[in-house]
């Protein structure tokens, strides 16, 4: 696993079009940027975590450090993503944790391994010698991003946004509506408002 921080930057964003965007986060320390592939979930979930931990941060140094910022640290620019946008890897399990001796949150994403589930020792089909894919029983690989409170709020903030930033959601069935409507399920597939 791959120990990053505290991190120069880090954000979320997406690329695409509605309905087809994909989510990355990447983080900079120093010379090493480090981006990976996310589901909008994840960013909502991650979004709505680093706000209830950041209850449990005294507020008054939450204050000062966002106070003492450009403006624009959590706004726009500075949240957009870095080129080479070049992923590592889809994630597939972020934690988050805030480490109050270092006063930093811990944010550890774990590579995506599909079939980990599928792999059975004492299949009979596994022939004995057989070339088993690397891949396959080697251990996930993970990244621990170590981000300071502020960071993480503007992380957080930026990333509600994106993730809202989507499809417009039909009011009468809350699926997500795409350029050319959709059917409703609530208005008998009619896509029209009458």
């Amino acid at each position: 696993s791959m120990d990053l921080g505290p991190v120069d930057r880090i954000t979320t964003d997406a690329i695409g079009e509605p309905g087809a965007r994909v989510f990355y986060i990447q983080a900079r320390a120093g010379v090493e940027l480090v981006t990976v592939i996310v589901e909008k979930q994840q960013v909502q979930l991650l979004a709505a975590s680093v706000l209830e931990l950041l209850e449990d941060v005294p507020s008054a140094e939450l204050a000062t450090e966002t106070g003492t910022g450009p403006a624009e640290a959590t706004t726009g620019t500075a949240m957009a993503l870095e080129e080479p946008i070049d992923p590592r890897w889809r994630a597939g399990r972020l934690s988050i944790g805030f480490d109050q001796d270092r006063d930093l949150f811990l944010l550890e994403v774990e590579e995506f391994r599909p079939d980990l589930e599928d792999v059975d020792e004492d299949d009979p089909r596994s022939v004995p010698g057989a070339e088993v894919p690397a891949e396959v029983g080697a251990e996930p690989e993970s990244i621990r991003i170590w981000a300071s409170p502020a960071q993480m709020l503007a992380l957080s903030r930026h990333g509600a946004e994106v993730a809202a930033r989507g499809r417009p959601t039909c009011q009468f069935c809350g699926n997500p509506i795409d350029a050319e409507g959709h059917a409703c399920p609530a208005m008998n597939g009619h896509s029209r408002r009458d």
